[in-house]
């Protein structure tokens, strides 16, 4: 019997009606009719101060890095539905991700919570590129964190229009190419799976 993947979902913003939140909830959707265990969170449940060495010299890695990461160790795989800052990726999310990149213990045992997980990405803009630049700069800093990231991706253009009254996307092409991905990551984190359950 195949194993069943879970698979963790979040977006890049937290502001209301963010593009990426509505383009993370078609990747649930998609995730859940492909046969995946899919948790989604908000990082607004994870609120961190701005990386700073001194501080974590000072203070130690803060509870809610340690929290998220333990959340991405218990599933085989992650989605990451970004906006796009000024051509590239939006502070919250880097901020995120330096964080959890430091976690290296837990409870005395070694820990590296992006080491080896499969990672798929989502982009959305409000123009014509999609946020394509960000998710770029996305994939180079998950590589660079040593998380397997699946090469199909799903951008979304003019995301005022991408969307229709029950939150799917009006575009076949980007339903196409949202499937694509989660299969593809559905089956990557299957193969991959370095779960530590919680």
């Amino acid at each position: 019997m195949a194993v069943i993947p879970k698979i963790l979902v979040f977006a890049g913003s937290i502001r209301a009606g963010a593009y990426s939140g509505r383009t993370a909830d078609v990747a649930q959707k998609e995730l859940a009719l492909q046969g995946a265990e899919v948790t989604r969170i908000s990082l607004a449940d994870y609120p961190l101060p701005i990386f700073d060495e001194d501080l974590e010299k000072e203070k130690g890695i803060p509870e809610n890095a340690i929290k998220l990461a333990r959340q991405i160790a218990a599933h085989d795989g992650l989605l990451i539905a970004t906006p796009e800052y000024n051509g590239s990726i939006p502070p919250l999310l880097k901020n995120t991700i330096d964080w959890v990149s430091r976690v290296r213990t837990d409870g005395g045992r070694s820990f590296r919570p992006f080491t080896g997980k499969p990672a798929g990405l989502c982009s959305s803009s409000k123009g014509h590129f999609a946020g394509v630049r960000c998710i770029n700069h996305l994939r180079a800093v998950l590589v660079r964190c040593q998380m397997e990231v699946v090469t199909p991706e799903c951008s979304v253009p003019e995301g005022g229009n991408a969307f229709d009254a029950d939150g799917n996307f009006r575009d076949e092409r980007l339903h196409r190419s949202m499937e694509h991905l989660c299969r593809t990551l559905i089956e990557t984190s299957r193969l991959l799976s370095t779960r530590i359950e919680a």
